[in-house]
């Protein structure tokens, strides 16, 4: 147990290594925005009643990508965007470590929906961690009619390779960074 419990903190510790939550380059933002938006377009083509969370949630976090495998222990990361009144606000990576019953591997899209502006605010707070009783829904035809907010938020989940045994949410952690960070101005001198 103990040996386990030392690779899983190896894991986790890897799992976010050399990842930053808002891409370094200009090109890295520009392909993570098409990314972004070609993941939306899906959501809202495999189920058009999700609509009603992007024009009624006050903001909404977008991973188009996220990376999940495990053998028992296992580790996921995924990087995106997130909105406000349907304006970019910020970056958010996402990293989850987990030591159970879990085997395979798997790449998703995951849309996250802010309810209001407390549940956004717990996002963007430093650590954000879903909650074990935090569950997404499997998007298809509908399914975004017949889903409520759970704790301020609604997670949606559209598989994209892979099989995986087990497909929980509960312990993603969040790091979210603005897109705009205010920096002090460097005074200009002149010789």
């Amino acid at each position: 147990m103990k040996a386990a419990l030392v690779v899983l903190l190896l894991l986790v510790a890897s799992v976010g290594v050399g990842c930053a939550t808002r891409p370094e380059s200009v090109a890295s933002r520009d392909l993570l925005s098409m990314q972004v938006e070609e993941a939306v377009s899906l959501f809202k083509i495999r189920d058009p009643t999700i609509q009603a969370y992007f024009d009624s949630s006050y903001g909404y976090a977008v991973l188009p990508k996220i990376t999940k495998g495990a053998v028992l222990i296992g580790g996921a990361y995924g990087r995106g965007e997130v909105f406000v009144g349907g304006v970019r606000a910020g970056y958010c990576s996402m990293s989850q470590a987990s030591l159970g019953f879990s085997f395979g591997g798997q790449y998703f899209r995951e849309v996250i929906f802010f309810q209001d502006k407390a549940a956004f605010d717990r996002f963007t707070m430093e650590d954000f961690t879903l909650a074990a009783q935090v569950t997404a829904v499997a998007l298809n035809s509908g399914s975004a009619s017949r889903t409520d907010y759970q704790f301020g938020v609604a997670i949606f989940v559209v598989p994209d390779q892979g099989l995986m045994v087990d497909a929980s949410v509960g312990g993603q952690k969040f790091q979210y960074e603005p897109a705009f960070i205010m920096r002090p101005e460097t005074p200009t001198v002149i010789p």
